[in-house]
């Protein structure tokens, strides 16, 4: 591997203002809006609802993905999946999940782990009628996560449904895909600073309403 490239020398030094407890909103939702607006701005940063996903067995094996937020709110985040996946399973075998906005332009980072439970069906829905025809259609034709035999089945699938279903007409709801709400337990707020001395400052839900922020070291 003589010509591979090395990463040992990639550094960055973050030149950013401090984020302190006092800056902070009183709850992590109303902090996490403030700095998606703030991200979504940037035009340096393309999809800033992008988040990679983390999940794992009940016997501890992770696995990750990054995977689109669709809808937030103080009951959580939501994103939207095959339930027969292999998120999907792992998250009925174990309903924990981590989600990470890596926000490189803007050093910054948000890290929200806690208990992912399936959205109403009425909430899938109305989301599933406002995805482009061709991203209905996807839902049906990828077995997500299972092994295929080719990219032609797999558009073969995809052609067999666009005939049956054809625009503009309605395509029906897979019955194994919808949405998944992770309900934080914490919520981490990462920016980054010169000499590695980040700050990061943590959301730790204590009971119903009731938030407890604690400075972690870098």
């Amino acid at each position: 591997m003589t010509d591979a490239l090395d990463p040992a020398d990639m550094r960055e030094q973050y030149r950013t203002t401090e984020l302190s407890a006092a800056d902070l909103a009183p709850e992590p939702i109303g902090q996490f809006a403030r700095w998606f607006k703030e991200t979504a701005a940037n035009p340096a940063i393309h999809e800033p609802n992008a988040m990679i996903v983390s999940t794992a067995t009940p016997d501890g094996r992770p696995s990750s993905r990054t995977v689109l937020l669709k809808h937030y709110d103080e009951a959580g985040f939501v994103f939207f999946t095959n339930y027969e996946s292999r998120k999907g399973k792992e998250l009925a075998a174990n309903p924990y999940a981590s989600l990470l906005f890596p926000w490189h332009p803007l050093a910054r980072q948000v890290i929200v782990t806690g208990r992912a439970v399936h959205i109403g069906r009425d909430e899938t829905v109305a989301y599933f009628r406002t995805r482009p025809h061709g991203s209905q259609l996807g839902a049906w034709a990828s077995p997500q996560s299972e092994v295929i035999a080719s990219r032609a089945d797999l558009l073969a699938r995809y052609e067999d449904l666009a005939a049956r279903y054809p625009e503009p007409g309605q395509v029906p709801v897979p019955p194994q895909w919808g949405g998944v709400r992770v309900v934080p337990e914490t919520v981490e707020f990462w920016q980054g600073h010169e000499n590695r001395l980040h700050d990061r400052l943590r959301y730790v839900h204590e009971e119903p309403g009731t938030w407890r922020v604690e400075r972690l070291a870098p």
